[in-house]
C-alpha cells in the first residue's frame, strides 16, 4: 500500500473545517506512516480568501506531532497558489519556514477560478484549458520554490465537458514536463479527481507516462483530503495508476528533500 499521504488540508485552510488532529488520528486508523499537511496559501486570492497563519499552524502542528509520535510520522507541508508576479513574496515566504515539504498548484488564471461557471464563461471549454496550462508555465518560469506542481490538470474538474483530449494540448504539456524535470521538479498523483467525478486521478494518463518518458522521476502521492473520510482515499487507484505509467517508487519530502519509497 502508498504508505504517506502527501497532500491534505485541515482547518488551518480556509476550506476545511477538519482539525489537524483529527486528520492525523485519520492517516493513524488508515494504516500510514506518514501524513504531510499542505495548508493552502493564495496570495491574492478573490475576496482575501486562502491566507494562512502560519505561526499558530506550526504550532499546532508541532503539538499533534509529538503527541502522536509513536504513531505516525506528521510533516509540515504547505500548497502555494502560484501566480508569476507573486514570486518574490512565495520566495520570501518558503525562506522563513523550514517546510518539510511545497506544494505548487494553479488556481487562478488571469485572476479567475475555474472552480466559477464565470472562467469558462469567459474564456470557452477548449480556450480556457490551455489558459490555464500556459499560466502553469508562466509560473515555473518565474518561481521555482517548490517541490512537486499540484493536480497539474486541476482545470478539467470545472470543465463543462469534464474530460479533454490531452493531444490538443500536447505541445505545451510538454514544454511544463521539461520545465519541471530541468528544474529537479515533481509532480503529484492527486486522487481528488476521482472524488470529483473525473473517473482517474490528476493528473491524467497522459501527463503522467509523458513526466517519465521525458525523464520525471519524482512522484508524491495525496488526497488532496479536506476532512478525515478523504485521507488516503483511492489510493488502490494513484498505486496502479503509477504503475501503469512504469513507476516503480514515489516520494515523501523531508526538509525539502526527496526520500523514494518502493511501490
Amino acid at each position: 500500500m502508498i504508505i504517506a499521504d502527501m497532500h491534505t488540508h485541515s482547518s488551518f485552510s480556509t476550506d476545511s473545517t477538519e482539525p489537524l488532529m483529527e486528520m492525523a488520528r485519520s492517516a493513524v486508523e488508515k494504516g500510514l506512516r506518514t501524513i504531510c499537511l499542505t495548508e493552502h496559501l493564495d496570495y491574492d486570492y478573490p475576496g482575501g480568501e486562502f491566507q494562512l497563519d502560519i505561526a499558530a499552524y506550526r504550532e499546532e502542528l508541532l503539538r499533534v506531532k509529538a503527541e502522536l509520535s509513536d504513531r505516525v510520522e506528521v510533516l509540515f507541508g504547505a500548497e502555494l497558489g502560484i501566480m508569476d508576479y507573486l514570486a518574490p513574496r512565495l520566495n520570501e515566504f518558503a525562506a522563513a519556514w523550514d517546510l518539510d515539504f511545497i506544494i505548487g498548484s494553479s488556481h487562478l488564471v488571469d485572476g479567475k477560478d475555474p472552480y466559477y461557471p464565470e472562467y469558462f464563461e469567459e474564456f470557452g471549454s477548449k480556450n480556457g484549458i490551455l489558459r490555464y496550462f500556459e499560466s502553469i508555465l508562466a509560473n515555473i518560469n518565474a518561481f521555482a520554490n517548490f517541490d512537486v506542481y499540484g493536480h497539474l490538470d486541476y482545470v478539467v474538474r470545472y470543465s463543462p465537458e469534464k474530460s479533454y483530449e490531452s493531444l490538443d494540448y500536447r505541445e505545451i504539456i510538454d514544454e511544463i514536463l521539461k520545465a519541471l524535470i530541468t528544474r529537479g521538479k515533481g509532480v503529484e498523483v492527486n486522487t481528488a479527481g476521482i472524488a470529483s467525478g473525473m473517473g482517474y486521478p490528476h493528473p491524467n494518463a497522459f501527463i503522467l507516462r509523458r513526466y517519465k518518458e521525458l525523464g520525471g522521476e519524482i512522484v508524491t502521492v495525496g488526497s488532496d483530503a479536506h476532512d478525515r473520510t478523504r485521507v488516503a482515499a483511492d489510493f488502490d487507484k494513484a498505486r496502479a495508476a503509477l504503475e501503469k505509467s512504469g513507476f516503480e517508487r514515489y516520494a515523501i519530502f523531508r526538509h525539502r528533500r526527496a526520500e523514494f519509497v518502493k511501490i
